[in-house]
C-alpha cells in the first residue's frame, strides 16, 4: 500500500492535481478573508453561497443554469488550448485575446452582413483568427519581434477595427449587432436537442462536443505525431531544430496560426449561439483571451486538464453572482473570481514545492538506509 502512494504520488498528473487544487483552495481562503474585512456576517454565507454555484436553485432552474455554464465554458476552453498549444511550443500567445476577437468579427460579419450558415461563419472565424496569429509568427520568424509584445499590439487594434467592422450591421437602435435570431437563424450553431433537460432548446449547441473534441486532437498533435514534435523541438532549442533540418521558421509560422485559430473558433462557439451580441462601443479587450491563460495553467497544461479547468472557472464565476448584494458590492463576485484566476499561475509554484519535498524526502531515506547499512557491515565485522 506504501510503495503504491509513493509511486502516486511521483506521478505527475497527480502531482498537477494537487497543485491546482491547492491554488483553488488558497483563493478561496483569500476570497473568505476578502469578505470578512468587508462584513464578517455574511462571509461564510457568501462564500458557501460561491462554491455551491447553481447548486443552490431547484430542479429547473438548477440544469437551466448548468446550461448556461456549458456554453460559456466552450470558449473558454478555446482560449485555453490556443495559448497551451503556443506556450507547449516555447511562445506565450498574449495575442489570443486579439484573435478571439477577429474571430468573433469574422463569424459575425458573415453571419450579419452576407448571410452565411454555421459553418461558414465558423470557417471564416478560424481563418481569422489564423491569419491574425500568423502576422506575430511572420514578425517573429522575419524581423525577430517578440510575439508578446506583437501579440499585445495587434490586440488593441483588432478590436477597435472589429468595432468600426461590426459597426455596419449593429441594430440601429443600440451599439450591439443585430440578433441573429431574427436576422439569419442559418447562422445560429445547431441544438444537441437537449432542450427539455436544460430548459432552453439553443442552451447547448454542438459548440460542446466540438470543443472537446478539438482538446483531444491537440493532445494528439503535440504527444502522437511528428508534427507535433518537431513543433516543441523548435520551441524548445530554435538552432538545434535548424541543425537537424527542421522548418524552424515554418513551425513557429504554423504554431501561430493553430492558436490563432483555435481562439478564432472560441469566438464564434460563443456569439454563434445568440446568447450574446457585439458590443462595437466597447473600449477594452474581452477577459476570454487572458483568462484562457489561467485556465491552461490550472488545468496543468494539459489539453484534458483544460476541459475541467475550464468548467471550475465558470462554475466559480456563475456562483459569484449569487453574492448577496445588499451586503456586499456588486464587483464582489468578479474579485473572488479573480483571486482564484490570478492564484491559479501558482500552480508551477506549487508542483515545484511537490517536487522539492518528494526530492528531500528521498535524500533523507537513502542517507538513513546508508547509514543502517554502515551500522550493520560494522556489526557484522
Amino acid at each position: 500500500m506504501k510503495r503504491e502512494q509513493t509511486s502516486l504520488i511521483r506521478r505527475d498528473g497527480f502531482q498537477t492535481l494537487l497543485a491546482s487544487l491547492g491554488c483553488v483552495l488558497g483563493g478561496l481562503l483569500v476570497g473568505y478573508l476578502v469578505l470578512l474585512l468587508i462584513e464578517p456576517s455574511g462571509a461564510w454565507q457568501a462564500i458557501v453561497a460561491i462554491m455551491r454555484s447553481f447548486f443552490r436553485f431547484p430542479g429547473k432552474m438548477r440544469m437551466k443554469y448548468l446550461g448556461q455554464t456549458l456554453v460559456r465554458t466552450v470558449p473558454l476552453l478555446m482560449c485555453a488550448l490556443s495559448v497551451l498549444f503556443a506556450y507547449k511550443v516555447g511562445m506565450f500567445n498574449i495575442g489570443a485575446a486579439g484573435q478571439y476577437v477577429a474571430g468573433a468579427c469574422a463569424a459575425l460579419y458573415g453571419a450579419l452582413a452576407w448571410n452565411l450558415p454555421w459553418y461558414v461563419c465558423l470557417v471564416l472565424a478560424v481563418a481569422a483568427g489564423a491569419a491574425l496569429g500568423a502576422v506575430s509568427g511572420v514578425l517573429k520568424t522575419a524581423c525577430n519581434v517578440n510575439v508578446v509584445i506583437s501579440g499585445i499590439m495587434l490586440n488593441w487594434i483588432t478590436l477597435y477595427a472589429t468595432n468600426w467592422c461590426l459597426g455596419t450591421v449593429k441594430d440601429p437602435n443600440s451599439p450591439f449587432t443585430k440578433a441573429l435570431n431574427g436576422a439569419n437563424p442559418s447562422a445560429l450553431l445547431p441544438s444537441l436537442g437537449l432542450g427539455k433537460f436544460f430548459g432552453n432548446e439553443k442552451s447547448v449547441t454542438i459548440a460542446l462536443p466540438l470543443a472537446i473534441v478539438m482538446a483531444v486532437l491537440v493532445w494528439v498533435i503535440l504527444n502522437k505525431t511528428k508534427f507535433g514534435y518537431e513543433l516543441k523541438a523548435t520551441g524548445n532549442n530554435y538552432n538545434a531544430a535548424k541543425y537537424c533540418g527542421m522548418r524552424e521558421n515554418r513551425n513557429i509560422i504554423l504554431t501561430m496560426m493553430i492558436s490563432g485559430g483555435l481562439a478564432g473558433m472560441g469566438a464564434a462557439m460563443s456569439y454563434l449561439t445568440g446568447i450574446e451580441a457585439w458590443e462595437t462601443t466597447v473600449s477594452s479587450v474581452p477577459a476570454m483571451g487572458f483568462n484562457g491563460i489561467a485556465v491552461a495553467f490550472l488545468g496543468g497544461l494539459s489539453p484534458i486538464g483544460s476541459i475541467l479547468s475550464a468548467f471550475f472557472i465558470q462554475y466559480i464565476t456563475l456562483g459569484g453572482g449569487n453574492v448577496d448584494l445588499q451586503v456586499y458590492c456588486s464587483q464582489i463576485s468578479s474579485l473572488i473570481s479573480s483571486l482564484i484566476i490570478y492564484l491559479c499561475a501558482f500552480v508551477a509554484f506549487f508542483k515545484f514545492f511537490i517536487q522539492s519535498s518528494i526530492r528531500k524526502g528521498d535524500e533523507r531515506r537513502a542517507a538513513a538506509e546508508k547509514a543502517a547499512a554502515e551500522k550493520e557491515g560494522g556489526a557484522n565485522t
